[in-house]
């Protein structure tokens, strides 16, 4: 999700977690270059590495996945004010993104090419945060209000006009603006400045035990997604162009075998076991306690996929929502847009047993 300047100060968690990745080269990206004992290296960007909704990148490093299966993954985290992990991907900043899979269609419809390779959630993981007085409790209600999201072009950018579009109030009658995540997005619904806030875990957790918002819409969870949106919404992936990717197979499957590996292991422990692995900043610090933390991540575990594929019908529900929104206008190969390939080849590799059905080349 592309990172605007906000007007209050950078998250907290933000900074935290920059202290815990390594730092994005600006330069042309050198992926695959091979480090000692001729293990590639890959530079992956995620679109804010502490949230909960992209805590797979990280974890698969705690568990020393991607050393496993044999490639060396630098993790960077996109900051306030700063590119965008989709955008420092398609402009060869980085090798791949964590980022969503509606980028794809929407760097397909500016004629890019770049694809989804794994799929690791099949919903947003967001919740519409709102104040009593708001009168929120679907996008019906946005009418006349003021509404956080991340950034102005963001997911949740576009899914705040998705809710409101589908319940027919226009983009133009309501206000958004960018309010960040963590203690800006918090301090936003505080000060009066938004009516909500479109945010994530452990930000929403932190806004509930500070009694300043609850949960007015649930996009957190395949089941939540699918019934505020008509059908699962793929959200965290890995995304790298199609050039790329076609040069680096051996080097992709690698990072999916990893990928795959830990959506297995979330899948089959507590949300106090992952809590445990994280770094320690992640989980516990001046927004949420780890008691916080790992009730906020129990609640939201399914949005998680546990075999890596991309589900069924999530694309069209994706390309649905652009097309409402008015970010796209013309046709779109969905088929290009994603593969599950390389997340198929990783579990028959494994032995794992896959419980998601595979979208076909539609979507």
């Amino acid at each position: 999700m592309s990172r605007r300047p906000v007007a209050v100060a950078a998250s907290l968690l933000s900074v935290l977690a920059l202290g815990a990745v390594s730092a994005c080269s600006s330069g042309n990206s050198s992926a695959s270059t091979g480090s000692a004992g001729g293990t590639p290296t890959v530079k992956l960007m995620v679109g804010g590495i502490d949230k909960q909704i992209y805590l797979p990148y990280q974890l698969a490093q705690q568990l020393g996945f991607y050393k496993k299966y044999g490639v060396n993954v630098e993790l960077s985290t996109e900051q306030d004010g700063g590119v965008g992990a989709e955008e420092a991907m398609a402009s060869g900043q980085v090798d791949m993104a964590g980022a969503w899979y509606n980028h794809t269609i929407e760097f397909q419809a500016k004629g890019k090419a770049v694809e989804d390779v794994v799929q690791l959630s099949g919903a947003p993981g967001e919740r519409e945060m709102c104040t009593k007085k708001s009168g929120v409790t679907s996008g019906a209600d946005f009418k006349g209000k003021t509404l956080g999201v991340t950034d102005l072009g963001s997911g949740t950018d576009t899914l705040t006009q998705f809710l409101a579009a589908k319940q027919g109030v226009k983009s133009s009658e309501f206000h958004r603006i960018a309010v960040g995540a963590g203690s800006t997005a918090i301090a936003a619904l505080q000060n009066g400045k938004v009516d909500c806030v479109m945010t994530t875990q452990p930000t929403v957790a932190a806004i509930q035990k500070k009694g300043v918002g609850s949960s007015a819409i649930d996009l957190a969870t395949t089941q939540g997604a699918t019934a505020a949106m008509g059908g699962a919404y793929p959200a965290a992936s890995v995304l790298a162009r199609t050039d790329w990717v076609n040069a680096h197979k051996a080097t992709v499957q690698k990072v999916v075998d990893a990928l795959v590996a830990t959506m297995h292991w979330i899948n089959t422990h507590s949300a106090a076991d992952i809590a445990n692995k994280l770094p320690a900043s992640y989980v516990s610090n001046q927004l949420v306690t780890k008691a916080d933390y790992i009730s906020a991540l129990t609640e939201d575990k399914g949005q998680f996929l546990p075999d890596g594929l991309m589900p069924a019908g999530g694309p069209k529900t994706s390309l649905a929502t652009e097309k409402l929104v008015g970010n796209v206008k013309g046709s779109v190969d969905l088929g290009k847009t994603f593969t599950n390939d390389f997340a198929l080849q990783a579990n028959k590799t494994e032995g794992f047993k896959t419980t998601t059905t595979p979208a076909g080349p539609n979507g």
